[in-house]
């Protein structure tokens, strides 16, 4: 029965899919792959329900088909933290599917009553190549689980050198995605092929659940944005620009230009204190400042010592230490005095507060009164 809601729910997610207007390259990718799921899900459903005696040439098919869901978890996972075109060589991730699949072509090309005897004999006469694909799959899972942790964790850098807030475009839920497929492929080793499939509906209705409620997947804003400060509107406008596509020089700049678009830096921020723009990225402090994005970030991390995020996040609790030791600002609650300095959320407030102080907002305004008084 959970076979036939797996099928029910993998459709449903894959028709929302392809009926999206303005699908990105990564809603591509995860419909395909939600097919490819559909399908496996189909055949083991047949297998399971001893359907094959009357379906016998469908046995075989579902065999090598573990070995794509690594590369495609890898490959929706670099499409939507990155957004850039898919080149021809990210085929070759596909290659151990290719030559499974060739190595199962004898097996194949049995008569219908060989292939029932071979599945009701545990494979018999195609151990040595069966024993090969299962060890592939593990090391596929393993592999493709490292890889898209890997790309993840490259992209959480970059969040930090671009952007002040992260929350709504960390993508925590695919890190909860990647770490759920892994327990699966934890499971192919110890659990037999009910719990393993059982698991897969649940990992699909996990893509849902999140797709659906989540930026990127299942709605028509891109995952990542640039923004940048209109000078002469005054207002933010949203561009959308890859991430990626903002790189860093390895040349050093010379310490007088550092100095001075460092000094620059520090009197724009006294001045207009752009920090209190909960949504402040690189991009729009560069185009106020009129210096390069890979320029102005380099001084950051050099003169500051401190990724774009953690510079910006110091200057708000540091504007929120001054507001709260005016006597006059503490009729105000500490959440309202922290959207003033530019926070977004309570939770990324007391985050980068204790992050930096050590102690929550609360017992630093416990202390403050105690001196106070």
């Amino acid at each position: 029965m959970i076979y036939i809601i797996g099928i029910i729910i993998t459709s449903f997610l894959s028709f929302l899919l392809l009926t999206k207007k303005g699908k990105s390259i990564a809603d591509t990718i995860l419909f395909i792959w939600l097919c490819l799921i559909l399908v496996h899900l189909i055949l083991y459903s047949i297998i399971s329900s001893n359907e094959y005696l009357k379906f016998p040439y469908l046995l075989g098919l579902e065999i090598p088909l573990p070995l794509l869901h690594g590369p495609f978890l890898y490959l929706y996972t670099l499409t939507l933290t990155s957004q850039q075109d898919i080149r021809p060589k990210i085929l070759l991730h596909f290659l151990p599917y290719a030559i499974a699949f060739i190595a199962i072509i004898p097996f194949l090309f049995l008569s219908p009553d060989e292939k029932i005897l071979v599945y009701q004999k545990k494979g018999k006469g195609f151990e040595t190549i069966l024993t090969i694909i299962f060890v592939g799959i593990i090391l596929s899972g393993i592999t493709y689980t490292i890889l898209s942790l890997l790309v993840l964790r490259r992209y959480k850098i970059q969040l930090k050198n671009n952007f002040s807030y992260i929350e709504r475009i960390n993508l925590l839920w695919l890190f909860r995605i990647i770490l759920s497929l892994s327990c699966i492929w934890f499971l192919v080793l110890f659990a037999d092929d009910k719990i393993i499939f059982s698991s897969v509906v649940l990992f699909v209705v996990l893509i849902g659940y999140y797709g659906i409620k989540q930026v990127g997947v299942f709605s028509n804003q891109p995952p990542l944005a640039a923004f940048v400060f209109s000078k002469s509107t005054e207002e933010i406008e949203l561009l959308d620009t890859p991430l990626s596509n903002i790189k860093y020089e390895n040349s050093l700049l010379p310490e007088d230009q550092s100095q001075e678009i460092h000094q620059r830096l520090v009197h724009i921020m006294k001045e207009k204190k752009l920090y209190q723009i909960p949504e402040l990225t690189l991009a729009m402090v560069s185009e106020e400042l009129n210096v390069h994005p890979n320029r102005l970030s380099q001084v950051i991390n050099s003169v500051e010592q401190k990724n774009f995020f953690d510079y910006i996040n110091y200057l708000r609790i540091e504007e929120f230490k001054k507001l709260l030791a005016n006597p006059e600002n503490q009729k105000y609650t500490i959440l309202s005095l922290a959207l003033e300095c530019g926070f977004n959320s309570k939770t990324s407030f007391n985050r980068n507060f204790k992050n930096q102080t050590g102690i929550s907002p609360s017992a630093y305004l416990r202390e403050i009164k105690k001196v106070s008084n």
